[in-house]
């Protein structure tokens, strides 16, 4: 299988590129720069612009594009950025699906379209939330509408917290642990749908693999925890007693409006994947954070 990937120099990219080319997969690596290795091809979402080699032959498109959600205060400007970085490029690559006839496009997005779920176990069917969030990835999802109205096999990857030491969620963690300032947030209550980096791209092939998988598709365990449980569970793997908590006030005050998102609670489950036959690796916190932190 030819497999074109956007977004291939992140943390989940560059994982995925790996894990294609070990299966046996051609893939090309789309860059906004100047081409600089024999697997890349250019584009210019603004332009509207793909490089035609690169979707010569392609049997499917991965887009991974998107800035960081959490490495910057929501002002109006980096909400902006946070959706035109995801929706410019999957109108475009939509577009060039539909256009060219490629059967599959796997496109990322996040368990964010929930909203606050409270405790209520969510599956895909769940409906779309409140909140900046929730919009961002409606927006998201309803830019692959030119693929999906043309007979591509469209698969909405709604990711959860993605564990790998090498960034995401436990790269903005385990220094603050290191120093004794883990912290659960708030009450604590709120859960966390979460998964190993391995089990995440090996999810992103099993739905480039898996005929009958489209539409939504939930890409976190079937066992999200609480916040305190996972700060408990982070302490214990890192050896550092986490027994503070980050009051909702201060999380206000340290990331601005997006401090209630912060708290809001996803008990979400995979029942796309697990019921088209996926198992997951590490389907248990302390294992995929032991193993994790190990590499």
């Amino acid at each position: 299988m030819k497999v074109v990937v956007a977004g291939s120099s992140g943390l989940v990219g560059t994982a995925l590129v790996g894990d294609l080319r070990s299966a046996g997969h051609e893939v090309v690596r789309l860059v906004r720069r100047r081409p600089g290795a024999v697997d890349e091809r250019n584009w210019d979402p603004p332009a509207g612009r793909i490089d035609d080699a690169a979707l010569e032959g392609a049997d499917a498109v991965v887009n991974l594009c998107g800035a960081g959600i959490a490495s910057r205060r929501w002002s109006h400007a980096r909400k902006q950025m946070l959706l035109n970085s995801r929706v410019e490029p999957t109108e475009v690559l939509a577009a060039a699906v539909a256009e060219r006839g490629i059967p599959v496009l796997v496109n990322a997005s996040a368990v964010g379209y929930y909203g606050d779920t409270g405790d209520r176990e969510t599956d895909e069917s769940g409906p779309s939330g409140r909140g900046f969030l929730a919009a961002l990835c409606r927006d998201w999802e309803a830019a692959t509408r030119r693929a999906t109205e043309a007979g591509a096999r469209v698969v909405r990857m709604r990711a959860g917290h993605v564990l790998s030491r090498r960034g995401g969620l436990l790269g903005t963690l385990r220094p603050l642990f290191s120093i004794m300032l883990g912290a659960r947030l708030g009450d604590g209550r709120q859960y966390m749908p979460w998964l190993h980096l391995a089990d995440h791209v090996a999810a992103i092939r099993f739905a480039l693999e898996t005929d009958g998988l489209s539409g939504a598709v939930n890409s976190c365990t079937p066992d999200p925890v609480p916040n305190s449980e996972f700060t408990r569970e982070l302490g214990r793997a890192l050896g550092r007693p986490a027994p503070w908590f980050v009051p909702r006030l201060a999380l206000r005050v340290a990331v601005g409006e997006g401090a209630e998102e912060i708290l809001f609670s996803q008990r979400t489950v995979p029942a796309a994947l697990t019921s088209h036959g996926f198992t997951f690796r590490y389907p248990k916190l302390d294992d995929a954070l032991a193993a994790a932190l190990q590499r």
